[in-house]
């Protein structure tokens, strides 16, 4: 096992995997990509509908059962079920995707918006504020750790699982652990999953930082 490790560090330490169009760079700029495709097409969707709730508190049943719903699809097979009906392209991973980073973007922005104290919000009414005033001005500023840490979370779970893409012929850093696991290269697997995990974890620390940042202000 230890070997496999030692060839893996070799791998990415050689600097014909960090050239052209199959080089690190360039599958991790396709996998950044489509993870920032599907993480915006996912907030379009999903943060003005949790703001409403929230700020409303209308749908916030039928919300929560939304979210439970669509974190128990299976990503491997809707993308399946996407391919049989789409055909192959972008589309299937991307809305295979924006399906698993909607629920967390969802919770993230209605649960912010609740967790506001009710009487900053009377006051806010009170000094003549309108509703689009008091959700923007108000409710937003405040509700902002709990909305970036909703995003914090669909991005990652979109970083991990944009990996798929590669099961349709996509690029991005799936290509490693798909083309590896074909030819039995798992040196080349175990880098390309260990790429995968750095970009997580930095990813991690800087919407950590963040979310600590909007707490504070």
């Amino acid at each position: 096992m230890s070997n496999v490790f030692v060839q893996a560090a070799d791998w990415l330490t050689d600097s014909a995997h960090w050239q052209g169009p199959d080089g690190v760079p360039a599958r991790l700029s396709e996998h950044v990509g489509y993870s920032a495709l599907t993480v915006a097409i996912a907030a379009a969707i999903a943060l003005p509908l949790g703001l409403w709730i929230g700020h409303t508190g209308r749908l916030r049943g039928v919300a929560i059962a939304l979210t439970g719903a669509l974190r128990a699809l299976p990503t491997l097979g809707l993308l399946t079920l996407v391919v049989l009906w789409m055909g192959i392209g972008l589309t299937p991973p991307i809305l295979a995707l924006v399906v698993l980073a909607v629920p967390p973007l969802l919770a993230g922005a209605y649960a912010g918006v609740e967790s506001v104290d009710q009487r900053t919000v009377d006051s806010a009414r009170g000094l003549g504020f309108t509703e689009w005033q008091v959700l923007m001005r108000v409710e937003v500023p405040l509700a902002l750790p709990l909305i970036l840490g909703g995003v914090r979370s669909a991005v990652l779970q979109v970083v991990s699982t944009a990996t798929v893409a590669a099961y349709i012929g996509l690029g991005g850093l799936g290509r490693y652990l798909i083309d590896g696991i074909a030819v039995r290269d798992y040196p080349q697997t175990l880098a390309g999953s260990l790429v995968v995990v750095v970009l997580a974890l930095a990813l991690d620390g800087a919407f950590a930082v963040a979310q600590r940042s909007a707490a504070r202000s």
